[in-house]
């Protein structure tokens, strides 16, 4: 039977523990994926001190990864004529040649210790994942991508929002002739690994001719703030001045805007939803009709305790529960948005990923240090060469 090596998790706040697994054989529409490098994630460091998520033990957990597709199941797409029949033209993956960054899945699969991803081999299925463009990519840079974009996209389609894939929908030459171009987009903790990617995906909104997005706000760290600027954002505010809310609302008042959608990315939920109450109603088109109220899509769980503000909304970001559907949003996610902006050069890695360690061994001192807190940088582990 053959085996690989995985840093397990074998009980609710223990270190993760360096173990002998089977490696399993890929099943209908999964690809095996031999892991080159990890990034980490605060929910990682949660997953293993405080059990979130997890129902028993011993299992593998982690989320981020890149990799080489070693073998697949039936039903994955290996040739274009595979992948048209599949609906997803484009999508192809060949074992031993393929390059994929790969979003898990073992949230979905009751962590699972297949198919976590802090180990030298896992399954995810194939919708999971997207090739990689060219060897230009590299698997550090790879790795930062999936969760980061799924839950940027998650975030604006949840608020009602498209984002361009391709340069299709956007003319930089003609101004936008939509009368609905009023609106700014908040991104609240945008020098995260979530957040730069809000970052990058509002300015494509903004740049595409149907879109509402007229300008891109963003608040960050001081230090950061050229960083967040570099990755498209307009105006870019100190999250820890205590007069950020009253900042925002003047410079959207300035440039004419109103702020009705938020990305909370990291950070508070209040101070967005005190920024968006003030818009609400806020509008003087006419002969359009417009509801004027706000909504915080959040990726950190919502708190118990959150004050409910009235004509604003909050919804937690989170993929799908049913099967059929998410492997649906994940596909166009991963498989058609990240593929295309990325061979298109649209968007690029963000932040800088920073190697915080060479092997499986290595983890555990790396999401210490996610826990204590990290800022405009994405710490990834290089598994294998």
């Amino acid at each position: 039977m053959a085996t690989h090596l995985a840093a397990a998790s074998p009980a609710k706040g223990q270190p993760l523990e360096l173990q002998t697994r089977p490696t399993p054989q890929p099943g209908p529409g999964e690809l095996l994926v031999l892991v080159k490098s990890v990034a980490l994630n605060p929910a990682d460091g949660l997953m293993r001190d405080l059990g979130l998520f997890t129902p028993t033990y011993p299992t593998v957990i982690g989320f981020d990864m890149a990799g080489l597709v070693l073998e697949v199941g039936d039903g994955v797409p290996t040739s274009p004529a595979d992948a048209a029949a599949a609906g997803a033209p484009g999508l192809c993956f060949r074992p031993g040649v393929t390059r994929v960054a790969a979003h898990s899945n073992s949230y979905w699969n009751s962590v699972a210790p297949d198919y976590g991803v802090f180990q030298e081999k896992c399954l995810v299925p194939w919708q999971h994942a997207v090739p990689l463009p060219d060897d230009n990519l590299s698997w550090n840079e790879a790795a930062t991508l999936p969760v980061a974009t799924v839950v940027a996209l998650n975030a604006w389609g949840t608020l009602g929002l498209t984002v361009p894939a391709t340069k299709s929908d956007i003319d930089p030459i003609q101004p936008k002739q939509n009368k609905k171009t009023r609106e700014a987009v908040l991104i609240w903790g945008a020098s995260s690994s979530v957040g730069t990617m809000g970052v990058q995906t509002a300015a494509l909104m903004r740049e595409a001719r149907d879109s509402p997005v007229a300008a891109v706000y963003a608040t960050s760290g001081p230090a950061n703030a050229a960083y967040v600027r570099s990755l498209g954002a307009d105006r870019v505010f100190d999250y820890k001045d205590p007069g950020v809310v009253d900042a925002i609302v003047a410079a959207a008042r300035e440039d004419g805007l109103v702020v009705r959608r938020c990305f909370l990315a990291m950070g508070q939920l209040a101070p967005c939803q005190a920024v968006l109450k003030v818009f609400i109603g806020d509008d003087e088109r006419e002969g359009e009709e417009q509801e004027g109220k706000g909504m915080v899509g959040s990726a950190p769980p919502l708190p118990t305790d959150a004050e409910v503000v009235e004509g604003v909304g909050t919804v937690f970001l989170v993929p799908s529960s049913e099967e059929e559907v998410r492997l649906k949003q994940f596909r166009h996610w991963m498989g058609t948005w990240l593929r295309e902006t990325l061979a298109k050069g649209l968007i690029r890695p963000s932040p800088e990923p920073r190697v915080v360690g060479k092997g499986l061994k290595d983890i555990n001192a790396g999401l210490d240090m996610v826990l204590q807190g990290v800022s405009c940088t994405k710490l990834v582990v290089e598994i294998g060469q």
